[in-house]
């Protein structure tokens, strides 16, 4: 079914204001998770509402709480999230670093302690929208194994690369450790479709195609293999060092996945060139690769974000597509 963007946005603000945002507030984390909607990742947005809802009836999500700085170093600054609400935290954040890197040429913020930012994408587009380049990623609870290994050990820590243009239309990565992230292997399941290629083992310790039989193994695939095993265990590492904060392993004795780290980066390529020099080379290199020829016949080759552009006008103009029993189950909170 598709509902419209602006209803979306209505229900999600009406039913947070319910658990203790206020109308400020709800509003900004509302339009957070239709955006994520409305790009086509369902994932974190719609379908990740509920489950926020129950981490605030549970009190694991403080609404009123927000991220404070700790420790502050030129370009550099450490945060505390007080286990508030992700989104909002992380969003702040990532101005922070925009605000850095509009006087330094680049700014990080390590937060730790906050809770789950939702979809990365997220920060390195709000970057993106400020003419600065956007790196990002967060830890997770365990729910990978390391390369070679049985038990989840280690997180599918998103990554996240945006690179700023002038038309709005950014070139962006936003990629889990593993081959598929939880989220996708959900809206795969609810569509009732397999996955493309191997995401994982089932509990036989066989290679999946079937989402529903991941998700009960816990042993997802990390990309590249053990390059994606020992990428997920650096960006845990240092944004532990960074923030001084809860590492996969300690987020693994929470029981929820509460308390993560999210590390901010922006660079500001203004203070190199100006806007339309960027554009110029994003332009050449898009054009390059788009030359490519096309395994399959009608095929095409294109950029990362070039489709979520496309998704975006079609949902704007159509209504966001969703599950329909995830819609319902929102009115009836």
């Amino acid at each position: 079914m598709r509902v419209p963007y602006e209803t979306m946005v209505k229900e999600f603000t009406r039913v947070l204001e319910k658990y203790g945002f206020t109308e400020e507030r709800a509003k900004d984390a509302a339009e957070i998770f239709a955006q994520n909607s409305l790009a086509g990742v369902q994932s974190h947005g719609l379908n990740r509402f509920p489950r926020v809802v129950d981490y605030l009836k549970k009190g694991e999500i403080d609404p009123k709480v927000e991220a404070t700085c700790t420790a502050s170093f030129g370009a550099m600054e450490r945060w505390d999230g007080h286990r508030g609400f992700g989104p909002l935290n992380a969003k702040r954040a990532m101005n922070r670093a925009v605000a850095l890197a509009h006087q330094y040429g680049i700014g990080l913020v390590a937060l730790g302690n906050n809770n789950h930012w939702m979809r990365g994408g997220t920060y390195g587009w709000e970057a993106a929208d400020q003419g600065c380049i956007g790196i990002c990623w967060s830890n997770t609870c365990p729910n990978m194994p390391a390369w070679g290994a049985k038990e989840p050990r280690i997180g599918n820590n998103p990554l996240i690369l945006a690179v700023p243009r002038s038309n709005g239309e950014h070139i962006m990565v936003d990629l889990a450790m593993s081959q598929f992230s939880y989220g996708k292997l959900e809206t795969t399941r609810l569509a009732g479709k397999q996955l493309p290629v191997p995401g994982g083992y089932d509990e036989d310790g066989n290679l999946s195609t079937d989402p529903e039989a991941i998700e009960k193994s816990k042993r997802s695939l990390p990309i590249g293999f053990w390059k994606g095993s020992g990428l997920s265990i650096l960006l845990d590492m240092i944004a532990t060092i960074l923030t001084d904060s809860n590492s996969v392993a300690k987020i693994g004795t929470f029981g929820d996945e509460i308390g993560l780290i999210q590390i901010m980066i922006a660079i500001d390529p203004g203070k190199f060139q100006d806007a339309h020099v960027t554009d110029e080379i994003i332009e050449s290199i898009m054009a390059d690769v788009s030359k490519s020829e096309p395994v399959q016949e009608g095929g095409e080759v294109r950029c990362p974000g070039v489709g979520e552009h496309r998704k975006r006008r079609d949902n704007l103009a159509n209504g966001v597509e969703c599950d329909e029993g995830k819609w319902n189950e929102v009115l009836a909170m």
